[in-house]
């Protein structure tokens, strides 16, 4: 199996980094099993302190692997590549250690629902975000768990149904982000220095405190968001949302709306 997410530890920092340029680093099932068990390394890392998940390419992270879903029965893969999505972003949360998002790139759909897990996103000049979900007759409904808590009202009522594309200063400004900057590597390297001064308990005991709530409704919504992602998926607009993406042409409502 090839290495989808690469896996080094410096001192007090695992870095996971994805790293399927091909795709886009697109969240195919092989590239979510490798982040599940690049975590239970790092956790198991005696000085480990923190996790920073970067990235190689242009993109951060495009969403779900949408090749990988037509190459098999709707039906047969919704609701797996639903709970998929479920377990990692509640994976992120429930970590006792922080996970600091470097992303120098562009994030799409369902990446922007492992920025909203990551306790601290630094954002460079070369970050552009869009929930594109409905673009393609679906919703961002699993990542809203993790997404709604960090940005504000207004931004998640235009960016969930415009698709439109925002830079890092931007979300920042919602709280998507942490920070913009126009140095990544730094920037990730004063934060987990920072973290490194903690103790494993006290590190883990404060990240729990700031992730209490939104796992609270996390648990409480998981299971309806995950039927109605699952339920969309194998939809007929998403079917056609979806063919009309990897075909590289407008959907049909698309057209219909413009005539």
């Amino acid at each position: 199996m090839s290495a989808l997410v690469r896996y080094a530890v410096d001192g007090p920092v695992a870095r996971l980094t994805l790293d399927s340029p091909a795709n886009r680093n697109a969240l195919s099932t092989v590239l979510v099993e490798q982040l599940h068990q690049g975590f239970t390394d790092a956790v198991a890392e005696p000085g480990v302190r923190v996790v920073v998940l970067g990235h190689t390419g242009g993109t951060f992270c495009a969403g779900a692997d949408l090749s990988e879903a037509a190459g098999r029965e709707p039906g047969e893969l919704a609701v797996d590549r639903a709970r998929e999505m479920t377990r990692l972003l509640r994976r992120i949360l429930e970590l006792p250690v922080p996970v600091v998002g470097a992303i120098d790139g562009h994030v799409r759909a369902g990446g922007l629902g492992l920025v909203g897990a990551c306790d601290i996103v630094v954002a460079g000049g070369q970050s552009t975000f869009a929930l594109t979900e409905a673009r393609i007759g679906v919703a961002p409904s699993i990542i809203s768990l993790t997404l709604l808590p960090r940005m504000t009202s207004r931004a998640a009522s235009r960016y969930f149904v415009t698709g439109e594309k925002f830079h890092a200063a931007e979300a920042a400004e919602m709280g998507l982000v942490t920070m913009a900057s126009d140095d990544v590597d730094a920037s990730v390297a004063a934060l987990t220095a920072a973290i490194a001064k903690a103790s494993p308990q006290g590190l883990a005991t404060s990240k729990a405190l700031t992730t209490a709530s939104i796992l609270e409704s996390f648990d409480r919504h998981a299971e309806t968001l995950t039927e109605q992602s699952a339920e969309l998926f194998v939809s007929s607009e998403a079917r056609e949302g979806m063919l009309a993406f990897l075909e590289k042409r407008q959907p049909r409502w698309t057209r219909s709306a413009d005539s």
